[in-house]
């Protein structure tokens, strides 16, 4: 496979990278994923979303997932599970979604 064929095809396999099992994620709850900058949230059963883990305050990356809330720890900025939006805080603008699937049981974002 050429160079740039097998880059191509390592970035691909990255971008679907699965995080964890879909069951996991608990109803209502979520979970952080700082070190690939994304949040996995299940606001109903069998609802996932996901959103970057960066606040849209001043960049901090967001911490927890508590009562129906994504928090960032650094000017206590909350933001809806189901939908990023601010709820909360300092923070005017919501957290950028991302797209998320589940494949053979496993959360992906891509």
């Amino acid at each position: 496979m050429p160079a740039a064929s097998a880059a191509a095809s390592s970035a691909a396999q990255a971008a679907h990278e699965v995080l964890l099992s879909a069951a996991d994620i608990p109803v209502g709850g979520g979970r952080v994923f700082a070190d690939q900058d994304v949040v996995v949230t299940q606001p109903s059963a069998g609802e996932y979303q996901a959103f970057s883990a960066t606040c849209t305050h001043q960049g901090c990356k967001v911490r927890d997932v508590v009562n129906g809330e994504i928090i960032c720890p650094c000017h206590d900025s909350a933001f809806a599970i189901a939908d990023g939006s601010v709820v909360g805080g300092p923070a005017q603008q919501p957290l950028p979604e991302k797209s998320v699937s589940v494949e053979d049981g496993g959360i992906v974002v891509t």
